[in-house]
C-alpha cells in the first residue's frame, strides 16, 4: 500500500489537511497551558504584591453638603476604582480624606499678595480633596499595578454606594515592612484676613 494516495490521504484514511489542523489545534493549546502570558494562570500564581499607598485629588466636586459629604468619606473604610475603564478587583483602603482649601490672592497696597479664602457663594456647593488609598498590589517598574498600572497624572475614577466621581493621580508610595507609612503633607493654613484698624 502506498503511504500517500492520489487523493493526498496517509495510508488511504488520514488526510494530511485534518493532520495540519489537528496538529495546530494542539499547539495552541500546549502553548496556553504551558507557556502562559503576563495574564496566564501560572504567571499570576507566582506574582508577589506589595503594600502600595496612592495619593489622589479632586477639584470642584459639587455637592450639596460639601463638610457632611467629607465627613461621610473620612468614615468609609474602602471604595472601588476603575482606571482607564478598567475596573479593580479589589477595594482599596480609604486611609485619609484632607479638605483642600479654595483661596484667591489679594494684591495689597504695598505692592505685596496675600491668600485669602474665596469668598463666592457657588464654591459652598463644591469640594477638593486630597484622598491617600492603600492596596496590595504588584508593581512593576516602580509602578502598581491595579488593573492597568498607575502613575502620577493617571486618572482614576472612584465608586461607593452613593458616589461616583474622577480624580487625578498626585503621589504614589512603595512601602515595605521596614519603612512606616508615610502620610500626605498637610496643606499650608489660610492667612486669616486683616482686621482693619479703628
Amino acid at each position: 500500500m502506498a503511504i500517500l494516495d492520489s487523493k493526498g490521504r496517509l495510508f488511504g484514511k488520514l488526510s494530511l489537511l485534518d493532520l495540519g489542523a489537528a496538529l495546530a489545534i494542539f499547539m495552541v493549546v500546549f502553548g496556553i497551558f504551558f507557556y502562559p502570558g503576563a495574564t496566564g494562570s501560572i504567571a499570576q500564581s507566582n506574582v508577589t504584591k506589595q503594600a502600595v499607598e496612592v495619593d489622589v485629588i479632586a477639584r470642584g466636586l459639587t455637592v450639596l453638603n460639601p463638610e457632611q459629604f467629607l465627613a461621610d468619606l473620612a468614615t468609609t473604610t474602602e471604595t472601588k476604582i476603575i482606571v482607564r475603564n478598567q475596573p479593580y478587583g479589589d477595594p482599596v483602603q480609604i486611609k485619609k480624606v484632607l479638605a483642600l482649601p479654595r483661596s484667591v490672592a489679594v494684591p495689597q497696597p504695598d505692592g505685596s499678595v496675600k491668600s485669602y479664602p474665596d469668598p463666592r457663594p457657588e464654591l459652598g456647593y463644591t469640594a477638593d480633596m486630597l484622598i491617600t488609598l492603600g492596596s496590595e498590589a504588584q508593581v512593576v517598574d516602580g509602578s502598581p499595578i491595579l488593573g492597568v498600572p498607575v502613575k502620577i497624572g493617571t486618572p482614576v475614577e472612584i465608586e461607593g454606594k452613593s458616589y461616583n466621581f474622577k480624580v487625578s493621580t498626585v503621589a504614589i508610595r512603595l512601602l515595605d515592612d521596614a519603612a512606616a507609612p508615610t502620610a500626605a503633607p498637610a496643606p499650608e493654613p489660610i492667612a486669616e484676613p486683616a482686621t482693619p484698624a479703628e
